[in-house]
C-alpha cells in the first residue's frame, strides 16, 4: 500500500443517469468556437482550438453554483458533453462514435470573461479564466446506449426565465467524432475524459441570485442559481 504524505483526495465522479454507478472523470477538455455566432459567418477552414480545466472544477449541475472571486463578468455557456470510455491515439473518426464514446451530457463552460479578455489581448494563458473552481456543472451520463449518438436537438439556456442561448446540435461546425479524433491526435485520450463541444451564441453576464436553466434535448437539463460570497465556502465540490 502506498505510503501517501497526505490523505489523497477522493477521486471527481460524476452520476450516471438511471443507475447508481459512477463515472470518474480524467481530464477535461474544452473546445472553443465550434457553432456559428453570426448567421453570415463563414465555415470554419481550421479545427478549433481547445484549452483544458481540472477534474476537480466539474460539479453536479444542480442547487447553488458559487459566483467566482476575483472577476466582475462571470459568464454562462451551455455545451454538449461527451464522456470517453475507451481511450486512444491518432483515432480516425469513423471509430469515434462506435467504440470510444461513452455517454453524453449537458455542461456548462463557465467563464471568468474580464480575465479571459485580458488574456487573449495579452496573449497569455486562459487558465485564470476557465480553470476556477465550479467551472464545470454537468449534468448526470446518458449512456450511448440509452441515447444513440445525437446529432440533432436542441440547445439552449435561460437567465431567469428569458432565453440566451438557443441553437441545435446540427449546427456544430465540427461534430463530435472530428473533435475526439482531432484531440487525439495531440494527446492520448484515456477513459473518463471529457469534452466540453463548444457553446452557441448568446454567451452572457450572471448574477447573484439568477435562476439559470439549460439543457441539451434527449440528454439532460438543469437548473441552478446563483450564490454570493457568502455561499461559496459552503458549497462542496463533489457530488455526496
Amino acid at each position: 500500500m502506498a505510503d501517501f504524505v497526505f490523505p489523497a483526495p477522493a477521486p471527481t465522479t460524476l452520476a450516471v443517469a438511471g443507475s447508481t454507478a459512477l463515472f470518474p472523470v480524467g481530464r477535461v477538455f474544452c473546445i472553443g468556437r465550434n457553432y456559428r455566432w453570426r448567421p453570415d459567418e463563414a465555415a470554419p477552414q481550421e479545427m478549433p482550438a481547445w484549452f483544458m480545466k481540472p477534474a476537480s472544477a466539474v460539479v453536479p449541475a444542480h442547487g447553488m453554483l458559487p459566483y467566482p472571486p476575483a472577476t466582475g463578468d462571470f459568464c454562462h455557456e451551455i455545451e454538449l458533453v461527451v464522456a470517453i470510455g475507451r481511450g486512444g491515439r491518432d483515432i480516425a473518426p469513423a471509430e469515434v462514435e462506435p467504440h470510444h464514446v461513452w455517454g453524453y451530457a449537458a455542461g456548462l463552460d463557465l467563464t471568468r470573461r474580464d480575465l479571459h479578455q485580458q488574456a487573449k489581448r495579452a496573449g497569455g494563458p486562459w487558465e485564470a479564466a476557465k480553470a476556477f473552481d465550479h467551472s464545470a456543472p454537468c449534468t448526470p451520463l446518458v449512456p450511448v446506449a440509452t441515447c444513440g449518438h445525437p446529432r440533432q436537438g436542441a440547445v439552449w439556456l435561460t437567465v431567469n426565465g428569458i432565453e440566451r442561448q438557443r441553437a441545435d446540435l446540427s449546427g456544430l461546425l465540427w461534430p463530435v467524432p472530428e473533435l475526439v479524433a482531432m484531440l487525439s491526435r495531440s494527446v492520448a485520450l484515456l477513459p473518463g475524459d471529457l469534452i466540453y463541444t463548444g457553446t452557441p451564441a448568446g454567451v452572457g453576464p450572471l448574477q447573484s441570485g439568477d435562476v439559470v436553466q439549460g439543457g441539451v434535448a434527449g440528454i439532460g437539463q438543469f437548473s441552478m442559481t446563483v450564490g454570493g460570497a457568502a455561499s461559496r465556502a459552503a458549497t462542496p465540490l463533489q457530488q455526496p
